[in-house]
């Protein structure tokens, strides 16, 4: 018979061993250093700016994994096989070794390790690159540990979900508490386009997150979770994957709100700050002093780690699967390797580059995941598949150049252009199109 046929249940405390799970595989670098900084730049528009980073940061990943649910996990499975394979790839490596790792461990180092260093400066040339010391041992045991956990992903839920996460979720608590009752700054001017758009602006920020992008991936690998534990029908998969993301977006949310207050409410502290890790630094210094400073690194390096362990096991376990004559452990230790090599190039430069590849490919992600969950509603589900998500990929480019420092005039008349969401008019025109689309009744045969 092979594999498992029965269809084991999960207990509770499983069930929320896999919602912590999936709450600590998104909680990583992003999630904690751009709540800050739009809060405090958004200012009194703050709760604007926060609905929107909650609409791209929150809902849509909690929907994602509900459309990868809802589609077996085969979310790609109407398009062209090289688009989708193409499109898996292009994802995989974004969130993979290209940004989203390397950027978790690089946020681990600057908020956990790089503050207890008297000099964190010295460093040395290798092939015409500066390389940091400290940074650079740093990453390398970061991504060794992520690495050895990765090498068995059976143990992932026991080892995340039931230790790591409660451990992370108390100080994070701990942290959410002190926001509200301790006394801040008055809510400061908004800068920018936190003045004009505070909603956009919010949406855009949430993108940084990556969390969205890593709903495809993730919702896939807990699935693969469930199968290991015994749970082997689709109905049963979902229903625990949806209630793992409903568990993963609360968590999010509250971390989210307060982070954002904290950022708002921090007057003097955020001053000069060029990413939300300084501000949300310089709070715990100010508030708890050395041992607060302690507690922060671990919360920071406890979430960097559990996403990481989750982003390496996932894209080792893709590219395994697409060339199987090369092992789930040689791509481990490929992946990680990576990481390391990519997170020695800094974290200001790693989110500049990031930023115009996620206004091209996030469009994609939400018409994918619009459409899977209008399927049954499309007279003909693969064409509008295929159209909706070309189009989204078309007014994404356009994006992304803006967003990289292209001169897009030609194209200012588009609504919502200037915003950064050229894509989201005509995506919508065409899935509404597509719905109007009816299939053509065959002839009646005349006898």
């Amino acid at each position: 018979m092979g594999q498992i046929v029965q269809n084991k249940q999960m207990s509770i405390a499983d069930t929320l061993g896999l919602g912590f799970m999936t709450f600590a595989f998104f909680l990583g670098a992003g999630n904690l250093i751009f709540p800050p900084l739009a809060g405090f730049l958004a200012g009194e528009n703050m709760t604007l700016a926060m609905i929107g980073f909650l609409i791209t940061a929150v809902t849509l990943p909690l929907i994602t994994l509900i459309a990868v649910a809802k589609a077996n996990g085969k979310i790609m499975g109407l398009l062209p096989p090289l688009a989708a394979m193409i499109f898996a790839v292009a994802i995989y490596i974004v969130i993979g070794p290209a940004f989203a790792a390397p950027r978790a461990g690089l946020v681990a180092y600057e908020m956990g390790f790089k503050p207890f260093l008297a000099d964190s400066n010295a460093s040395f040339m290798v092939a015409g690159v500066m390389l940091n010391i400290s940074q650079l041992i740093y990453t390398l045991i970061f991504f060794g540990g992520a690495m050895l956990l990765a090498l068995y992903p059976g143990k992932l839920l026991d080892s995340v979900g039931k230790i790591l996460t409660p451990i992370m979720l108390v100080l994070l608590i701990g942290l959410a508490i002190s926001v509200l009752v301790l006394p801040g700054s008055d809510l400061g001017q908004a800068v920018g386009d936190y003045q004009s758009s505070p909603l956009t602006k919010g949406i855009l920020e949430g993108y940084n997150t990556m969390d969205t992008l890593a709903s495809l991936i993730f919702g896939m690998l807990i699935i693969d979770i469930l199968r290991r534990k015994g749970v082997s029908d689709s109905k049963d998969q979902t229903k625990y994957l949806i209630r793992a993301a409903l568990i993963a977006a609360a968590g999010l949310a509250f971390v989210y709100i307060s982070l954002f207050y904290l950022g708002a409410s921090a007057g003097d502290l955020a001053v000069g700050a060029d990413n939300g890790g300084v501000i949300l630094t310089n709070y715990v210094n100010h508030e708890f002093g050395s041992l607060g400073q302690i507690l922060l690194a671990a919360v920071v390096t406890l979430a960097c780690l559990t996403t990481v362990i989750g982003l390496v096991t996932a894209c080792a376990e893709f590219f395994n699967d697409l060339i199987p004559r090369i092992s789930y452990k040689v791509f481990v230790v490929i992946m990680s390797l990576a990481c390391a090599t990519v997170a020695n190039v800094g974290l200001a430069q790693l989110i500049s580059i990031s930023v115009p590849v996620l206004y091209t490919i996030y469009p994609v992600a939400i018409a994918l995941v619009a459409v899977t969950f209008l399927t049954k509603q499309f007279s003909m589900p693969e064409l509008s598949h295929r159209v909706t998500l070309s189009v989204a990929l078309a007014f994404g480019i356009i994006d992304g150049l803006k967003a990289a420092g292209f001169d897009m005039s030609v194209v200012d008349f588009m609504p919502l252009h200037n915003e950064g969401m050229a894509w989201l008019l005509p995506t919508g025109i065409t899935i509404v199109a597509c719905l109007m689309i009816k299939k053509a009744k065959p002839e009646p045969v005349l006898s």
